[in-house]
């Protein structure tokens, strides 16, 4: 499993040649270097992996429930190479204008 995270910090660190991904807790470094290579037909430079662990949580219930634990790898890749779903800009949505439907007219 390969799944691309876009918070701040990762669309940040994007700019700059590092692009994060959530991935398979079992997957070693080398594998998730093979699977970004393959997939993106980039040179893949280093991977950096982080574990984090599942949260126990409260329900409104008052029973205790745990999320799961993950993985996140940050792959930095060769100078000049990058990964298109993290460099398309997103369009600002269009507002539309108020209507002089519900006021007042006045003479």
């Amino acid at each position: 499993m390969l799944k691309p995270l876009f918070t701040e910090k990762s669309l940040i660190e994007a700019q700059k040649g590092r692009f994060t991904f959530k991935v398979d807790r079992d997957q070693s470094k080398y594998q998730i270097k093979e699977v970004i290579q393959k997939l993106f037909k980039v040179t893949v430079v280093s991977v950096a992996t982080m574990n984090y662990k599942g949260l126990t949580r409260r329900t409104n219930r008052g029973t205790k429930v745990t999320t799961s634990s993950w993985k996140k790898a940050v792959v930095e890749l060769k100078k000049g190479e990058s990964i298109e779903l993290f460099t398309q800009e997103k369009k600002a949505p269009v507002k539309a204008e108020k209507s002089a439907k519900g006021k007042k007219q006045t003479k």
